[in-house]
């Protein structure tokens, strides 16, 4: 009496090792993605505490107010560095928020052209889906841009004019794609 053999042929195994093959070739593009999107998340951290001030300084003070605290935000701009973020600056006249990227020193943010180099996220502050302005009533909302603005304009945001930053809209977070 034989006994019969058991476990898997060559072929078996190779279709095993195609498989995982293939799911490892569309995996990966997704999770570099995903861990850019992550270090570009850190942005919005950074710019939570500059949109606070923006906009309690134009809810006590309008736009007077907006380009003190503006003023006031940008000469400690050295303390708004991490890892990711080279710096979180605001516009003294419009109190619109940029958030700079750093690449180059190893933090896993892609370089070049294509890359984060000289990149970054727009935050403009709006009042009923316009930009600030001495006539402006009402809480103030934020329309986020990278290389896209459709979020922004899908929230009647007026975003059209804020113009391209140049975050890749695939890394940006979905607030500001």
């Amino acid at each position: 009496m034989s006994k019969a053999q058991k476990g898997f042929t060559l072929i078996e195994l190779m279709i095993v090792v195609a498989i995982i093959g293939i799911l490892a070739a569309i995996a990966l593009p997704a999770y570099q993605d995903y861990t850019i999107r992550s270090k570009v998340s850190e942005g919005l951290i950074g710019a939570s505490s500059a949109k606070a001030a923006v906009s309690e300084a134009f809810q006590t003070d309008a736009l007077q107010g907006v380009e003190a605290a503006a003023t006031a935000w940008n000469n400690q701009v050295d303390g708004t560095a991490t890892k990711y973020v080279g710096a979180v600056n605001i516009d003294e006249t419009t109190g619109d928020i940029y958030v700079t990227f750093r690449t180059g020193n190893g933090n896993g943010l892609p370089e070049g052209a294509t890359g984060m180099t000289n990149k970054q996220l727009r935050f403009s502050p709006r009042v009923a889906g316009a930009a600030l302005d001495e006539e402006s009533v009402g809480s103030v909302d934020w329309a986020c841009v990278s290389e896209t603005n459709q979020t922004a304009t899908n929230r009647n945001l007026d975003a059209a004019a804020l113009g391209d930053t140049g975050v890749p809209s695939k890394w940006a977070p979905s607030e500001c794609r």
